[in-house]
């Protein structure tokens, strides 16, 4: 737990949740901040930690849609000191001091080069429930960003870290969601394009179709959530995946925040090779941006071959939305891509299961699942 108060507990006796909306390649998910409580829409992100919002003032911010967060207009707002236990759990996060040595700072680079440094603080973070009443978290420890660069889209204005690490909006809630939280993800060109989150007891995954695998956690890098992924089928020919060596027996991380799925890169090539060769129909075309490298102008004569993620215990079998990525209005290309560093289940492979995290159990489950009706 890092909270300034750790004994603090939710008052509200509902289980939290929180819209989740499909926003062209991420997902945004729907929090409040301050008193009274000041709506943010960030990037829900299962691989980091730190939850931050863009603040007034800004010395160098991306363009965001909505206001930004005025700690001024909120009477629960605090920085927090050098020397406070919240300041050292953040030293994986970058956390140093000011230049006159009163407040804790954070400075955190992401996969993708998009950056984010500010002022470490705790605030009253607000959610809701399914009764209607807010669930308002006091002293969660969050980053006031101030320096914010990359690849953010408009329509949100920071990331809601989900990650295994101290900092993370799961971890923070802790024992009142018994390490249990969930999504469903609806595809990007869904008519709906909103789902729910879920936290606590509304976020177990249960019923007919549940597929379960291990949750694999490397203290070295206790932000990720790992997996073994032992093979993907294309049609009859399997591939045995191996993936990135790290994480003990997990060789690649479940993550809400990247995209596409990445994998080594002779790994791609064979699933690529195998996917070309077993599709058939529509007219094989190249990417206008010149990114991806298999594509297809999609017709009513364009057949995909099925394709199974083998994860142990847990053969997840794939649809067309989580294997191809619609690229413009007449392009789909296959939504893997080569990486020979750390691999990623991206959320383009998650779209249409409700994915359910038990981190008590260490437990991973899929659900084929209509997520416009979660």
């Amino acid at each position: 737990m890092l909270h300034l108060n750790s004994s603090r507990s939710i008052s509200d006796p509902s289980d939290p949740d929180a819209q989740l909306t499909a926003n062209n390649g991420e997902y945004l998910v729907n929090i409040s901040l301050g008193t009274p409580p000041f709506p943010i829409v960030a990037i829900a992100d299962t691989g980091s930690d730190i939850i931050w919002t863009q603040c007034k003032p800004c010395t160098d911010c991306y363009k965001q849609d909505a206001p930004l967060f005025d700690t001024k207009s909120s009477s629960s707002y605090r920085t927090v000191s050098c020397s406070s236990n919240a300041c050292n759990s953040l030293q994986s996060e970058g956390s140093s001091c000011s230049s006159d040595g009163s407040v804790c700072e954070y400075q955190v680079s992401y996969g993708d080069q998009s950056h984010t440094q500010g002022d470490v603080a705790a605030e009253t973070l607000t959610l809701e429930s399914k009764t209607g009443n807010p669930v308002a978290l006091p002293k969660t420890v969050i980053g006031c960003g101030h320096d914010n660069a990359g690849t953010f889209s408009p329509k949100g204005s920071g990331i809601v870290g989900l990650g295994g690490g101290p900092a993370s909006l799961v971890s923070q809630l802790g024992s009142s969601i018994g390490g249990k939280f969930s999504y469903c993800m609806v595809p990007y060109a869904a008519a709906k394009p909103t789902s729910t989150m879920n936290f606590g007891t509304n976020a177990v995954v249960s019923g007919n179709g549940v597929l379960s695998t291990p949750l694999i956690s490397d203290p070295s890098q206790p932000t990720f959530y790992f997996l073994q992924l032992e093979a993907v089928s294309v049609g009859s020919k399997k591939i045995a995946f191996q993936g990135s060596s790290i994480g003990g027996s997990g060789n690649i991380i479940i993550d809400s925040g990247t995209t596409l799925t990445l994998v080594p890169t002779d790994f791609f090539s064979q699933l690529s090779d195998a996917v070309e060769t077993q599709v058939t129909g529509g007219t094989k075309t190249s990417d206008p941006e010149g990114f991806f490298s298999l594509c297809y102008v999609p017709d009513s004569s364009l057949k995909l071959p099925p394709v199974t993620a083998h994860f142990k215990g847990a053969d997840v079998v794939l649809t067309s939305d989580n294997i191809f990525i619609q690229v413009n209005d007449k392009v789909v290309c296959l939504a893997f891509y080569a990486n020979d560093q750390l691999s990623i289940y991206g959320n383009v492979a998650q779209q249409i299961f409700l994915i359910g995290y038990d981190l008590p159990k260490q437990t991973l489950s899929f659900k084929p699942t209509d997520c416009t009706n979660t």
